[in-house]
């Protein structure tokens, strides 16, 4: 049976990683490890949780004893998609590089630029990056990679897939063409394998597990579910209660960082142990809520596809996808953060009928079908009112009752208010009787004028001018002032009156 010993790696890396509790490799770094440290090119594809990290990681650490770093040149870089991946590869260093005096610097967004620099400043031996921010210094003239022996790629299929591309690209020809370049994923399509040969030369390709399958320490289970939002969250919380007794901890998985809130807001109205994790939050806050799930001071993880990639989170229990992943790839990455390092896990996927087409799509990518926990979608039951329905419906509003403009309206007032406005009305009324006179008499209606003496009024009226009366012909007759402007009627101003010479 191989041990770390026997891949080549230094006295010093062996004793931290015994330390650690590790004496027996995965496949995946029994492969990789004795082709990374004699300094070829390795395009390592194995299933999440096989500890492709610890791949890339050891060589590294035995390849960097010799040499330091000149400030603001890294001798070598890792290359990362997410925060999370980023600083998880940092504690990968800080364990198995205890022996060591190595600089890492890790430069990731949400981060102060300052404290960045002053890493770079002192000189990284170890840069781990995500692209948009190694760019960020890069366009700053803060950092200079022409010095860079190693590049690492991890979740090649990912960063490239992603839009990640421009900028890999772009980072690639900013380092020696002499570089060595290992390629990590869990996932390598065909279309993406074309694009890693642009940036790998003659790479050794290590596969010990077939692309895009799962952990076979995983039960998978597929449940039925209505498209309803608040249907489907009933459906989880029976889930989650149905497994109370052996359900540990558990990532819950949404397609959109939307309907993460969404959902954490709800599991933690019905009383639910829950946090939550996506791409827009605070790194502050993203970084506290990963530490206390993987401390199990949460039980429950609401997680967009950011916390679906490499994590490593040794004994999570329970995977839940509360949405079918679009991409068929993310399900590998998604249930792969349970049934890690030899552990049994669960994961059940909620499917709704619009689901159909990406469900067909995982089966095919896996080569397997997955059970149906309780009966499949033709099984489905008729949609029915629950606690956590919307109040309101959409679509078109039902029309009012029509009543009465003033019925109802007393009984809508509380009676307090009926007993001050009626008091107030009585004292207004009794003000009114003081200050009213003595009635008199009522006088005489008058008559109504007579119907022909208006209708030959009328007669005159039309027999004038069209468009003016008697009076106003007259006025201008006798001013001499010509027809009225259009507008101003019979008030002229003055100065619109005097002659000017053109």
């Amino acid at each position: 049976m191989t041990t770390f010993a026997d891949l080549g790696l230094s006295s010093k890396v062996l004793d931290a990683v015994e330390a650690a509790g590790y004496t027996i490799p995965t496949p995946i770094q029994a492969g990789a490890i004795p082709h990374a440290l004699q300094r070829k090119d390795v395009l390592g594809i194995a299933q999440t949780g096989t500890g492709k990290t610890a791949s890339f990681v050891l060589p590294m650490l035995t390849l960097l004893e010799q040499g330091r770093a000149r400030a603001r040149m890294p001798r070598t870089l890792i290359l990362e998609p997410t925060r999370e991946l980023a600083a998880q590869v940092e504690e990968n260093f800080v364990k198995y590089g205890k022996n060591h005096r190595l600089n890492v610097a890790l430069l990731i967004g949400g981060v102060s630029f300052d404290d960045q620099l002053r890493k770079l400043e002192r000189g990284a031996d170890v840069l781990i990056a995500t692209p948009g921010r190694l760019l960020d210094h890069f366009e700053r003239g803060k950092l200079l990679l022409s010095a860079v022996d190693i590049l690492v790629i991890d979740e090649a299929d990912r960063m490239l897939d992603m839009g990640f591309i421009p900028d890999i690209e772009r980072i690639c020809k900013l380092i020696p063409f002499t570089r060595q370049t290992l390629f990590f994923s869990a996932t390598m399509p065909p279309e993406i394998t074309k694009l890693t040969e642009q940036f790998l030369h003659s790479p050794v390709r290590i596969e010990v597990a077939k692309a895009s399958t799962t952990a076979t320490t995983v039960e998978q289970f597929l449940v039925k579910s209505s498209k309803k939002d608040w249907e489907k969250r009933a459906v989880l919380r029976d889930l989650i209660r149905a497994e109370d007794e052996g359900l540990k901890n558990a990532i819950i998985f949404c397609n959109r960082k939307k309907d993460v809130s969404e959902l954490f807001r709800s599991l933690v109205k019905h009383d639910f142990d829950a946090g939550a994790l996506h791409g827009d939050m605070d790194q502050r806050a993203r970084t506290t809520m990963l530490a206390n799930f993987k401390e199990n001071k949460l039980k429950l993880l609401v997680a967009s596809d950011v916390a679906a990639r490499g994590l490593d989170i040794p004994d999570v229990s329970h995977v839940f996808n509360f949405d079918v992943p679009i991409h068929s790839e993310d399900y590998v990455h998604r249930i792969g953060r349970t049934g890690r390092a030899g552990r049994s896990g669960k994961a059940f996927t909620l499917v709704t009928p619009t689901d159909v087409k990406y469900l067909a799509a995982i089966e095919k990518m896996i080569g397997n079908n997955i059970p149906w926990l309780d009966g499949d979608l033709s099984t489905l039951p008729p949609p029915a009112e629950g606690d956590d329905a919307p109040k309101k419906t959409r679509g078109r509003k039902s029309e009012p009752k029509r009543r009465p403009r003033n019925e109802g309206r007393e009984r809508e007032r509380p009676q307090s208010e009926i007993d001050i406005l009626a008091a107030a009305e009585e004292a207004r009324e009794t003000q009114a009787e003081q200050r009213q006179p003595v009635a008199e008499a009522p006088a005489p209606r008058a008559e109504k004028p007579n119907r022909n003496a208006i209708k030959a009024e009328n007669e005159t009226r039309r027999a004038r001018p069209s468009g003016s009366d008697g009076r106003r012909e007259h006025r201008r007759d006798r001013d001499d002032l010509g027809p009225a402007p259009v507008g101003f009627g019979d008030e002229i101003p003055a100065f619109m009156l005097i002659d000017t010479k053109i």
